[in-house]
């Protein structure tokens, strides 16, 4: 029973006792002691006032009382507010429970409980990953951990985005412009060599549209009538038919960009457990739409195209399916979600995916709906902001973007310029785990400055601020962890059992104990919220506290030998907790920086 609950407990019986009355849950609102005030926690009173028929303070007086002598050591009342002291016995004990629970703050998984798919990434296979995707693979990963940290049994998966007509773009102008060029032959990642065909697709096409508009053509129509747009429509179509030669360079070129991805995901640390392809979906969404047009949930326009009327339901009318008969991306997304409870007993389908799509994914939950699909109404989407930089937003087709692989390798880089001084006064240290040092403490930086901000929000990305070893960033957390495996490691020689069960505890130490039980009651509010930012506070706070306690008391020296180890079995948990938290945000912690 944690602290919150103990203490509601006896609360319950005090104003039993006091007053006749059986409070309910919502009645006791406790809260942590402001740090003006002694106390760990703070009972609010005022809910007991009318039914006492006293004062507040007078409340708070008799409550405080009835607790003093057990789990409260004292209290001080503060007009309608119960500061109490919790006794430092209870804080030593909560120390040892915790310490015997390797999984503490973690809710197993077991047979029972119930299934979360958490879909993130959705790439696209013209281009390869960038800033934008790394902010959505680490939210959808951390969410993941995080949602199997409370007990959910998590399927992670991916929707490759690997047709449609920004797909024919990269494969025509390869087609015309490349010279038979292959990853092997440039030296290039596979997802980067077709990125760059997207952007000379752009380039070549925005040449045309401008001739066309300087020979008298308005800009739409040169739009639509540029030799190189009509030519990828007619690649588009001829894919849907099946033609062989436009599917064989479409798997050929697939697979170079897979395996560039591939190589992204593993420096990332992200994974999939199941991964979806548009191009195998997008046929189950167009049958269903079939369906819903036979059965009147749609409509059929004079060009050919349907149609879904979303009028009634607030929204505006939603295009299925083009004149030609090929499918857009609420079709393949119709497709998906009817293949994914087929595969799957899925009681929570959780979209990760910018807020940009909020509206698509409104149409998309009615369309299931509407198509008699009991999870329609379920799906969750977790709108998150965009990533923006100091000069503007990216824009893929003009190659504006920041590449995921570049970016990454420069974070090594810069935090193996940074921590240069602080690795070579390591004694024994190898190129080799300089390298590692640098590699944790690069993307650790990137992951954590994405994940403390308000996943809701959009965010300025600042890598220079990012790789700081002071601060709210990752690797200021990853050297207090590095730091307390120091102390760890030279405690090992005094690792002999002591009873510290009577030790007195400075208050920064039951601060620490305080924060540590805590942890559960994080882990749970990050998932109910989605949000890894809550874990990112929590483990910074954690941080701070631990390098103040440091900074003021002794440890190794401690001449006291039940202080000395209680303060490394404080150490301890600390650290494993710091470690727990960090890998919820999929970040590695170095044992030496």
């Amino acid at each position: 029973m944690t602290l919150e609950e103990t203490l509601k407990s006896q609360i319950k019986e005090a104003v039993k006792a006091l007053y006749g009355l059986d409070a309910e849950d919502k009645m006791i609102q406790l809260q942590k002691t402001r740090p003006e005030f002694e106390g760990n926690l703070t009972l609010v009173v005022f809910p007991f006032v009318k039914l006492a028929k006293k004062a507040p303070a007078q409340v708070a007086e008799e409550i405080g009382t009835k607790l003093q002598g057990g789990l409260v050591e004292r209290y001080n009342a503060v007009q309608g507010f119960l500061n109490m002291v919790i006794n430092q016995g209870f804080w030593v004990s909560q120390l040892e429970d915790i310490a015997a629970n390797e999984k503490y703050g973690f809710v197993p998984v077991t047979e029972e409980s119930k299934l979360m798919m958490v879909e993130y990434s959705s790439p696209n296979t013209n281009k390869p990953l960038h800033l934008g995707h790394v902010r959505n693979n680490l939210l959808g990963a951390s969410i993941a951990r995080i949602q199997e940290a409370n007990g959910w049994k998590v399927v992670k998966t991916n929707i490759v985005n690997d047709r449609g007509i920004h797909i024919c773009k990269s494969m025509l102008a390869w087609l015309r412009f490349g010279n038979g060029e292959t990853p092997e032959s440039s030296g290039k990642k596979g997802d980067h060599l077709i990125g760059d065909y997207y952007v000379r697709f752009d380039k070549e096409y925005r040449a045309e549209v401008k001739e066309l508009v300087a020979k008298g053509m308005d800009e739409e129509t040169a739009k639509r009538e540029a030799p190189l747009m009509k030519e990828a429509q007619a690649m588009l179509l001829k894919w849907e038919q099946n033609d062989p030669e436009i599917r064989s360079l479409w798997a050929r070129m697939n697979e170079w960009v897979y395996a560039g991805f591939d190589e992204t995901y593993k420096m990332m640390g992200v994974s999939f457990d199941k991964i979806y392809y548009e191009s195998n979906t997008y046929l189950e969404g167009k049958s269903e739409v079939e369906k819903g047009l036979a059965s009147g949930q749609f409509y059929r326009r004079e060009d050919n195209s349907v149609w879904a009327d979303l009028t009634k339901d607030g929204l505006d009318e939603k295009l299925l399916l083009r004149q030609d008969g090929t499918s857009v991306y609420m079709t393949q997304d119709i497709g998906t979600a009817k293949l994914r409870f087929q595969d799957f007993p899925i009681d929570k389908m959780v979209y990760v995916v910018g807020n940009e799509q909020e509206y698509h994914f409104k149409v998309l939950s009615i369309l299931l709906d509407r198509l008699g699909f009991p999870f329609g109404k379920e799906l969750v989407h977790f709108s998150y902001g965009m990533v923006e930089l100091p000069n503007g937003k990216m824009k893929s087709r003009e190659g504006t973007v920041v590449d995921a692989d570049d970016l990454m390798a420069a974070m090594i880089e810069d935090a193996k310029e940074v921590s240069k001084d602080k690795v070579l006064r390591l004694s024994g240290i190898t190129p080799e785990e300089q390298n590692e040092i640098a590699r944790k403490v690069g993307l650790g930086a990137l992951k954590y400055f994405i994940l403390k901000v308000d996943p809701r929000k959009n965010m300025l990305f600042n890598p220079e601020e990012s790789i700081d070893f002071n601060g709210n960033t990752g690797p200021f957390i990853q050297y207090t962890y590095a730091r307390i495996k120091s102390v760890l490691r030279k405690a090992e020689a005094d690792s002999a059992a002591v009873d510290y069960s009577q030790v007195a505890l400075s208050d920064k130490e039951v601060a620490l104990i305080q924060k540590l039980t805590e942890f559960p009651a994080v882990v749970r509010q990050a998932g109910d919220d989605f949000s890894p930012a809550v874990i990112c506070n929590y483990a910074y706070a954690l941080a701070q506290d631990f390098n103040s306690f440091y900074h003021d008391f002794s440890i190794l020296n401690e001449p006291d030998a039940a202080l000395r180890a209680f303060r490394i079995q404080l150490s301890k948990v600390i650290a494993r907790t710091i470690a727990s938290a960090m890998t919820l945000l999929g970040i590695e912690v170095p044992e030496r920086m």
